[in-house]
């Protein structure tokens, strides 16, 4: 895993386990940007999201499964002076994922990988799925190729 950033390791995984939800941007068949918003999973460098059994997504991905998935947290307004509109900012921390999607269709591996997708968001990290509830839910691992992260006015 490339990294080109400024921030360490654990900066990183701060700023992404800070962050509530991630955007996940990719080029659909017209050569369109498309973005959408996903819970996730992030545990030992490895990036999970889960989905629908359908969707325009899953189509995109099919043809192309690069993506960029951006994760940001920790806005606040930064003024240097009250009366000077320019010098009000937004100081802000971000990183990015660059990677390649893929499918889970192991039934035991995708109940692990929603385990740690719950695990974010209950803090607990064991429970039970049903058989339907396994087979209608799309879980993907991204691949990350490369991350870059920021912070600023931090």
């Amino acid at each position: 895993m490339k990294s080109r950033t400024d921030l360490s390791t654990q900066e990183i995984e701060s700023i992404i386990n800070d962050t509530e939800a991630c955007h996940v941007a990719m080029v659909d068949a017209e050569g369109m940007p498309y973005v959408l918003p996903f819970n996730f999973g992030f545990r030992e460098g490895r990036l999970y999201i889960h989905s629908g059994p359908e969707g325009k997504k899953i189509d995109v991905w099919r043809r192309n499964p690069n993506v960029c998935v951006a994760f940001s947290s920790d806005y606040k307004m930064r003024i240097q002076n009250e009366a000077v509109a320019c010098s009000y900012s937004m100081r802000y921390r971000s990183v990015l994922i660059h990677g390649k999607v893929s499918q889970i269709d192991d039934l035991e591996e995708k109940k692990r990988v929603l385990n740690i997708i719950m695990a974010k968001y209950s803090g607990k990290d064991d429970f039970t799925y049903s058989l339907p509830a396994l087979t209608n839910v799309n879980v993907f691992e991204i691949a990350i190729g490369k991350i870059e992260g920021r912070a600023y006015g931090y």
